[in-house]
Formats: structure tokens, C-alpha cells, sequence
């Protein structure tokens, strides 16, 4: 990779390929600027196609985008490209077929297998996460997640993601652990929410963690920070 996006540390097999992309780079400008690659966050779209056009020359084949709406429903990646179908995770078992999600404080977690012939994406944020979209994702993969390995890529950090009294009853009872009291509200960690919901569906190989997209303004979109904001990519796909 030629640009400043992010690869995985984790023990993935050599066909599985992936990264994060950040901010550096690309044609957006405004609170955009930019390489975002939100279609639907108000930037330009000739902007954004350019993004995406050179997005594309870095992958074997075009980006299957989701229209992402904080939900657990899991895309299975096939055959062509066609529009963007509703979902926060999709996942593949062919060769070549791109998966990806957008962030801007949500946590993307990647996936695949130990055999690599399995990998997949989904969008993690709190609504996520209290609906299941991990589990939904560990599932879809049909494979037995102790077999699974995941990375959780860049996300809003435990000290800065700052929540109401409804976010952290949400998750009260199954994982009081993910919470920091701050004066009458909560500090929610993204990641160790992760880790603990993956390590009850089974999965027990878990990398990543440590970024927060909104302290570190130069390398990561942040809708928390900004607002109006771009969005990043996290992609994975098999190599024949």
C-alpha cells in the first residue's frame, strides 16, 4: 500500500488481505478534506467517486459498499456488484470479493478464519453492538469461532466517548465492565465491549484495539469530534 492506511496485526493467513484506511490523501475538501469515502455524508459525489476510483486501483476487484444503518443484518458478497444493499456486516468464502464497512467513531471488526477460505466485516457501534451485529456475523461465517480470528480497527477511544444513562443500561446487566462513570454520565469502551461479546459467541483469538479516531484529528474522520464529517473504510478479501 503506497498510502498511510492501516494492515491488520493479527495472525491471519497470508491470502487474507486487508486494512483501514484514514483520512490522508484523496480530493474531499471541507470537513471532508480528504480521502473520505461516505457517499452519504454531504460531501461531494464527483469527490467521492474520485476517492473511491483510487480506492479501487489498490483492490482486485470493486468495493461492495453497504448502506449501513446500525442494524445486524449480514450482506453475503457474490457474483457482481450491484447497488448498496442494506446491512452493517457482510462476509465472503469466494476469492476476490471485497468487503468492507464505514466508520467515523464506530468500531469495524474484521474477520476470517485459520483456514482462510472465510472473511468477513461488520459495523460495531453501540446500537450495533446491544443488537448483535458481532453474533450475527460470528454466525454467518458457519464456522466454529473458536477457529475465527478478529481485529478490531480504529474506533472512539474509552477516554472519549462520553454516553447517557440510556447507553449504559443497555449493557448494564451483561457487561458492566465496558463503563466509567463521568460525573452524571459514562465513559463506554468500544473495545472491550467487543471483546466480550466475541469471547461469549466463542471466538478467542482477538487483535487490535488502542486507536481513538477522536483524539488523533489528523489521521481519522470523527463524527463525534466534527460533526460533519468523512467516513473511513475497512475492507478484507480472499486471495486466490
Amino acid at each position: 500500500m503506497s498510502r498511510d492506511w492501516i494492515s491488520p496485526d493479527w495472525p491471519a493467513p497470508p491470502n487474507v488481505r486487508a486494512f483501514t484506511t484514514t483520512r490522508g490523501g484523496g480530493v474531499s475538501t471541507g470537513p471532508w478534506a480528504g480521502f473520505n469515502l461516505g457517499s452519504r455524508c454531504g460531501d461531494n459525489v464527483t469527490d467521492v467517486d474520485r476517492n473511491r476510483a483510487a480506492l479501487d486501483q489498490e483492490l482486485p476487484a470493486p468495493v461492495r459498499w453497504l448502506h449501513q444503518v446500525h442494524g445486524t443484518r449480514v450482506v453475503g458478497c457474490s457474483g457482481k456488484p450491484g447497488g448498496e444493499p442494506e446491512g452493517d456486516a457482510s462476509v465472503t468464502f469466494e476469492p476476490g470479493q471485497v468487503c468492507a464497512v464505514l466508520t467515523a467513531d464506530c468500531l469495524p471488526v474484521l474477520f476470517c478464519n485459520r483456514c482462510g477460505d472465510r472473511a468477513g466485516v461488520a459495523h460495531a457501534g453501540w446500537r450495533g453492538l446491544a443488537a448483535g451485529v458481532l453474533e450475527a456475523t460470528v454466525k454467518a461465517l458457519d464456522n466454529d469461532p473458536s477457529e475465527l480470528l478478529v481485529w478490531l480497527g480504529p474506533a472512539i477511544g474509552p477516554d472519549a466517548y462520553e454516553v447517557g444513562v440510556e447507553v449504559a443500561d443497555a449493557f448494564a446487566e451483561e457487561f458492566p465492565a465496558g463503563f466509567k462513570r463521568h460525573g452524571d454520565r459514562y465513559l463506554l469502551d468500544l473495545y472491550t465491549l467487543a471483546k466480550l461479546k466475541l469471547e461469549k459467541a466463542g471466538v478467542v483469538r482477538i487483535s487490535g484495539g488502542g486507536f481513538c479516531t477522536f483524539t488523533e484529528s489528523d489521521r481519522f474522520f470523527s463524527y463525534r469530534r466534527d460533526g460533519v464529517t468523512g467516513r473511513m473504510a475497512s475492507l478484507i478479501w480472499l486471495d486466490a
